[in-house]
């Protein structure tokens, strides 16, 4: 029987010579970190890909906003349900197609003045308001309106309201333009974003609805 012939030592190129025992467990010791490293980061990139699939799940399915459009609010029939609260007739103006309330409400602030509120999205996808305050005083309407500057008169519906015109400010918000009036017991303030034209159809139908409370 041939005997088995003795294992020739493989020569390493770099070291130009058989490996020693040491070299060769070094090796393999290197080989397997490699390998554990490379999982490691496998597996790392595998838990964020899971991850964001979750967070995608969520914001596309779970957390998706309702969008569907609110009703308008009938302003009129918001006034009537509040009217028993106060004294003062309360207004809801008559206004064209087009318009739509998103408020309506009767408010108290810290000053004891109770407020008639209703918000309006105009044709033009502006925001207009009017305000009616009952035995408000001018302390109350100058914080109303923030202290915005008078800038002129107009006569609207047979009502003469004071004009503060504030949309060459910097960042007037919704006091971009303000109307104030008193009618009777009402202080009313008028303000929004609207252009020159959806204001004149709003006053028109405020200075309306204060006319005929008269």
């Amino acid at each position: 029987m041939s005997r088995k012939q003795p294992r020739t030592p493989r020569v390493v190129a770099e070291l130009g010579r058989p490996e020693t025992p040491e070299e060769t467990a070094a090796r393999k010791a290197a080989a397997s970190r490699r390998h554990r490293e490379n999982q490691t980061f496998s597996n790392l990139v595998v838990a964020v890909v899971a991850c964001l699939a979750v967070v995608l799940v969520m914001v596309l399915v779970v957390l998706r906003p309702d969008v569907s459009p609110r009703e308008p609010i009938d302003v009129a029939a918001a006034a009537a349900a509040a009217q028993p609260t106060v004294d003062e007739a309360l207004i809801a103006p008559d206004l064209p197609e087009g318009w739509a309330s998103n408020a309506a409400e009767i408010r108290t602030g810290g000053d004891d003045v109770t407020t008639w509120y209703a918000g309006y999205v105009t044709p033009g996808e502006q925001f207009l308001s009017f305000t009616q305050a009952l035995d408000a005083n001018p302390t109350w309407l100058a914080s109303a309106i923030e202290e915005a500057p008078q800038t002129g008169e107009r006569e609207i519906g047979g009502l003469t309201w004071r004009e503060h015109d504030q949309r060459d400010a910097e960042d007037p918000g919704n006091l971009a333009y303000v109307l104030t009036t008193e009618a009777g017991a009402s202080t009313v303030v008028i303000a929004g974003t609207a252009d020159d034209a959806e204001i004149q159809t709003f006053a028109e139908a405020v200075s309306a609805e204060l006319a005929a409370g008269e």
